[in-house]
């Protein structure tokens, strides 16, 4: 009964103009933090805090209300003061560790190098927190660092003559060429560490397994990649250069479109 009181009086404090979660309306600074908590010294900040200290050490699927209640040495229900749900806690992990988008290119910069560094930038947030990439897209950017995010980006699109729905079409393109590929770099990485070896001597033994594999007769084209080399691996600046490929492709589709509105 008392889980189902507490929960029944959050659920009851999010009602207000935005549809918000209280925690979010708190993020957006449009709530006043609760002045006083189950345990002196918890709060929103730290909650969210230790969520993010555990998704970074252990993974997110290390990360529960309860996880984070032993974390920080309260009662699970304690939290629930502050949070309604894990899927909202993600949302506030995601805030954090996304943070404000740095700064972006001065004005008059052309579309094309805007969304450019907006890519890398998001790139190089998810490199940092490999975590984020398994939290599920449950719905579009409602946080007030995801929402700075999306300006940037829209606003990188300003006289390009796209229309309003098309800018958003080329947000989703463009943000979900970075998570797959972040996603993809990060998949190889972890079965990399899990077999115990570097990028070399993995893409060396593909090239052996393929080598032993193939022949010229059945598969010709795989034969002419083995012999051109691709398989020889630079580190992290080939990973660079293979995005750098994959971006300029997805904005040259872009550049197509944007040129048939002027």
């Amino acid at each position: 009964m008392a889980a189902r009181v507490t929960r029944e009086a959050y659920v009851a404090e999010t009602e207000s103009g935005t549809g918000l979660p209280a925690s979010l309306e708190v993020a957006w600074g449009l709530r006043e933090r609760p002045a006083k908590g189950p345990r002196p010294g918890l709060s929103l900040d730290r909650i969210v805090d230790a969520a993010v200290r555990i998704a970074a050490a252990e993974g997110l699927g290390a990360v529960s209300m309860g996880r984070v209640a032993k974390e920080l040495g309260v009662s699970t229900m304690s939290l629930y003061r502050y949070v309604g749900a894990k899927d909202e806690l993600y949302v506030l992990m995601q805030e954090a560790a996304v943070g404000a988008p740095p700064e972006a290119p001065p004005a008059g910069t052309g579309w094309r190098e805007c969304l450019a560094w907006w890519a890398r930038a998001q790139r190089a947030v998810f490199r940092q927190n490999l975590w984020l990439l398994r939290i599920p897209t449950s719905g579009p950017p409602i946080g007030p660092n995801s929402l700075a995010w999306m300006e940037a980006a829209l606003a990188g699109l300003d006289g390009t003559g796209l229309r309003e729905e098309e800018k958003l079409s080329v947000l989703m393109l463009v943000g979900g060429y970075v998570r797959n590929e972040s996603v993809l770099m990060s998949d190889l990485e972890a079965g990399m560490q899990a077999r115990g070896v570097g990028p070399d001597e993995s893409l060396r033994r593909y090239a052996a397994a393929l080598g032993a594999l193939t022949d010229a007769e059945r598969h010709p084209a795989i034969t002419r990649l083995l012999g051109s080399g691709v398989f020889e691996y630079g580190g992290e600046a080939d990973t660079d250069t293979d995005f750098d490929f994959g971006l300029d492709r997805v904005l040259d589709g872009i550049e197509v479109l944007v040129e048939s509105r002027r």
